[in-house]
């Protein structure tokens, strides 16, 4: 297995964010050379994810990858968004030429992803693509990882799942029309344990939080 010094990937702590990372290492045999995170700095919390910056850098470190951290406001328009992400190419992601994402399907997600690296003369290159997502939740648990529900979408999934593990019961209540690996947002995942990290993470549930209309559940960072 080589390290490419080329291709940097998205990382949000998330089930999907570790099983691209899995994927790349086992099926492409290749370790990307950093995470790319982005951080809600008024919050020190993972963007969407509400996830603490603390238990982010944790987790990068038990991947034994560095980790690049992008700080952008919590009202950040995609101007700014663009202007941080081309700083970064132009500083400690200057040797990078791609970047990975664990996306599963929707296109319009793609399309703008690729748009915007090739702007910046980048590629986009996408190990999940096209998995079938019932299979994709079934291999993930059959690995070994483990996974907490930090966000949902009130919207499609009650309060109750938020703070609830990744695991088959989880998956065998899931609402008809959710999709089994939140593909449509309808909820956020944190990784604490797996293949891909050298050590679980400890970390205890806090409280649980309605913000901007999403179910928040805390994570507290609890070191072992």
């Amino acid at each position: 297995m080589s390290a490419d010094g080329g291709l940097a990937l998205s990382w949000s702590g998330g089930k999907d964010s570790a099983l691209a990372l899995w994927v790349l290492r086992e099926e492409a045999k290749v370790m990307p050379s950093a995470l790319l995170a982005t951080v809600t700095a008024e919050y020190e919390r993972v963007s969407m994810h509400g996830v603490r910056r603390s238990l982010l850098r944790r987790q990068a470190a038990a991947t034994g990858l560095p980790l690049v951290e992008i700080d952008i406001p919590a009202r950040c328009t995609n101007e700014l968004y663009e202007s941080r992400m081309a700083a970064a190419f132009d500083g400690e992601l200057a040797g990078v030429d791609e970047v990975a994402f664990g996306d599963l399907f929707l296109e319009d997600i793609r399309v703008y992803r690729e748009s915007r690296l090739t702007a910046a003369g980048r590629r986009a290159r996408f190990p999940l693509w096209g998995r079938d997502t019932k299979e994709l939740a079934r291999e993930f648990l059959a690995a070994g990882f483990q996974a907490i529900l930090v966000c949902v979408d009130p919207r499609v999934l009650g309060r109750s799942f938020a703070g609830r593990d990744y695991d088959e019961e989880l998956l065998a209540d899931l609402p008809d029309g959710v999709d089994p690996c939140g593909e449509n947002g309808e909820f956020h995942t944190f990784v604490t344990a797996g293949p891909i990290l050298t050590r679980s993470l400890a970390c205890r549930r806090g409280d649980v939080v309605e913000r901007d209309g999403f179910v928040f559940c805390d994570l507290l960072d609890d070191p072992a």
